[in-house]
């Protein structure tokens, strides 16, 4: 019993170590997560500069339309 047991456990082994679908998923995690760390420094690196940006479109557009 023990001698089937050990076989069938190296069968899945074998099955399991010939596997690669969920490396992808895990590779493209990775890129996902690298993408967004990027987009947090940059949000961090820009971020008074975007909003200085935008406060002097707004302004621009306040004066443009009369207000």
């Amino acid at each position: 019993m023990l001698v089937r047991v050990w076989k069938a456990a190296q069968v899945k082994a074998r099955t399991l170590y010939g596997d690669e679908s969920g490396v992808t998923a895990i590779e493209y995690g990775l890129i996902a997560g690298a993408i967004a760390v990027a987009i947090i420094v940059a949000v961090l690196a820009l971020g008074e500069n975007i909003e200085e940006m935008f406060e002097d479109t707004s302004g621009a557009l306040e004066q443009a339309g009369g207000g």
